[in-house]
C-alpha cells in the first residue's frame, strides 16, 4: 500500500482518479512551471548554498521546464520510502528540490527529509479537498545535522502548502507550492502543470 494512501485513509478514494493513480509508484512526469518566485534578495546567497544539498536555488522566472520522478526505495529496517526528484531547467542549468519521504505509523504523518544529504526535516499532513484535489501541509520542522535533529523555532521555519489537482480539460496535473515564514512572508513558491509519462506523450501543458 502507498504510504500516502495509508496516511490519508478512506478519504484517498475521494481524490480525483488521476491523483489516486499519481500517488501510486513509480511516477514520472514533465511539464512547465508558469512562474517560480519568492524571497527577498538577501536570502539568495542562502538559496545558492542550498544548491549543494539539492534543496533550494536562487533562480526565478517564468515558463520553466520541470520534471519529477517518484521512486520507491527501502530505507533502514526495510522502511518504505519514496524518493522525490524535482528538477527545474533554467536553460542548460539544472536546479533540484529533492526529498525522501516515509510514513510514521504511530502519528500517521509523512516524514519528509529535504535535500541530499538531508538538511531539513518536516512533518507532513495530507488532506482531500471537496473538489477531489489534494492539499499537503508541513508542520514542525528540524535542522538535520548528521545523526542529530534540532527542532527549529517557529520564527525560523519555512512552512509549505502544496495543492495538486487534475485538469480534465487539459489532461494534466496542476500544482501550486508556497513556502512561507512568519517574519519574511513568501520564501519560495512555484505553480504550473505537468503530464505523466503514462497519461499522454510527454510535453508541457499548453
Amino acid at each position: 500500500m502507498s504510504i500516502y494512501k495509508e496516511v490519508i485513509g478512506e478519504e484517498f478514494f475521494q481524490l480525483h482518479p488521476m491523483l489516486q493513480k499519481r500517488y501510486q509508484f513509480p511516477f514520472e512526469a514533465k511539464g512547465i512551471m508558469s512562474h517560480i518566485q519568492g524571497g527577498p534578495k538577501w536570502l539568495f546567497p542562502l538559496f545558492y548554498i542550498a544548491t549543494n544539498w539539492k534543496l533550494l536555488f536562487p533562480e526565478r522566472g517564468e515558463n520553466i521546464p520541470f520534471s519529477i520522478k517518484n521512486i520507491p526505495l527501502k530505507g533502514p529496517e526495510d522502511e518504505e520510502q519514496i524518493y522525490w526528484e524535482r528538477v527545474f531547467h533554467f536553460g542548460s542549468k539544472k536546479r533540484f528540490f529533492n526529498a525522501k519521504m516515509s510514513l510514521d505509523p504511530n502519528r500517521m504523518i509523512i516524514k519528509d527529509y529535504l535535500g541530499e544529504p538531508s538538511l531539513f526535516y518536516s512533518d507532513l499532513t495530507m488532506s482531500v479537498l471537496s473538489d477531489g484535489s489534494l492539499q499537503i501541509d508541513s508542520k514542525d520542522q528540524k535542522l538535520v545535522l548528521g545523526r542529530f535533529e534540532v527542532s527549529l523555532p517557529k520564527m525560523l521555519q519555512g512552512l509549505a502548502c502544496v495543492k495538486e489537482r487534475y485538469l480534465e480539460d487539459q489532461e494534466c496535473f496542476h500544482i501550486s507550492v508556497a513556502v512561507t515564514n512568519p517574519l519574511i512572508g513568501t520564501v519560495f513558491a512555484y505553480e504550473g502543470e505537468f503530464r505523466s509519462h503514462e497519461v499522454t506523450p510527454v510535453h508541457p501543458c499548453s
